[in-house]
């Protein structure tokens, strides 16, 4: 049995599989906000409750915003900023008397739409999360690519691309730097342009999104704009790495309209003359962070992790 755990801003999510991919059991509690020890004791009190349920032990892979630090063996870069600076594989090992495998959220979410998700049979996949934050993973050939510094795929916090006087300098970013693309792209982002436009700012994504899907002109004229600086951003990744696939996951995946000619937008950024590449809804949803980070031990795999032996 393998046990995923995907730790979020706001929700932790526990789900075991078997050899087969099956899902036993899934489970969902709300994250202890601000509170290291608290977030420790509640992925322990989950794991050690769905093996006594399951009455199996199993390995355990976590999902988690950041990564960690190849000099220092400590969480970095993540936006739940009481993580950073903690040796949280080890920590979590520890309560757990077992080995723990850790990785990026947005690198679980490729993985795991890769494997057998919207990516399933594609050479080189990107996943994006568009949500509280905006991360990026890369799967080539089945397996995670992740980099000397465990940065791949962080394409959120590179500069908007062809960004205009108005956009310029930006917001200010949690990791030290402003108008990264994840300040335009997040939900947050979506909101402050709409209310650039005198609409409420209090609205969340998905809210401007249905006022939008009423015929509301300022949602609409936002979710251009949106839509547009998600484009020049995924050109730059097209330019890069030239994907087979786009996968999108988090909240803003599902706002149906962002997809409407998305590909065409792309390639009048991209540097090709012509660009085809299919932008795509995650398969598996909000559950295919936990799923791949399950897949971070061997076991039933059609196509292995990075860590898989």
């Amino acid at each position: 049995m393998r046990i995923g755990v995907d730790l979020g801003g706001t929700k932790i999510e526990l789900i075991a599989l078997d050899d087969s991919s099956v899902t036993l059991l899934r489970q969902r509690v709300p994250t202890p906000s601000g509170d290291y020890a608290g977030t420790l004791n509640t992925i322990a009190a989950l794991v050690v409750s769905a093996e006594r349920d399951l009455r199996q032990t199993g390995t355990v892979g976590v999902a988690s915003p950041g990564a960690i630090s190849t000099r220092t063996g400590l969480l970095k870069n993540s936006n739940s900023t009481v993580l950073n600076g903690r040796a949280l594989d080890r920590d979590l090992s520890e309560r757990l008397g077992r080995p723990v495998r850790l990785e990026n959220d947005a690198n679980c979410f490729a993985l795991s739409e890769a494997v057998d998700g919207a990516g399933a049979g594609c050479t080189v996949v990107f996943g994006v999360i568009l949500g509280t934050g905006v991360g990026g993973g890369i799967v080539v050939d089945g397996r995670l690519l992740v980099g000397p510094h465990r940065i791949a795929g962080e394409w959120g916090h590179n500069p908007l691309p062809w960004s205009c006087d108005s956009e310029r300098p930006g917001a200010a970013c949690y990791c030290g730097k402003a108008g990264c693309v994840e300040t335009f792209l997040n939900g947050a982002g979506l909101s402050r342009e709409y209310q650039s436009h005198g609409g409420n700012g209090d609205l969340s994504a998905l809210q401007i999104a249905s006022a939008a899907q009423a015929g509301e002109a300022r949602a609409q004229q936002s979710l251009a704009v949106y839509q547009d600086r998600l484009a020049r951003s995924f050109a730059v990744v097209v330019d890069l790495i030239d994907p087979d696939v786009i996968v999108l996951g988090g909240g803003l995946s599902n706002i149906d309209r962002l997809y409407d000619g998305l590909t065409q937008r792309v390639a009048a950024y991209a540097f090709s003359d012509a660009i085809d590449t299919p932008i795509v809804r995650a398969l598996h949803g909000d559950s295919s962070g936990v799923r791949g980070a399950a897949r971070l031990w061997p076991g039933g795999l059609d196509c292995p992790s990075k860590f898989a032996s």
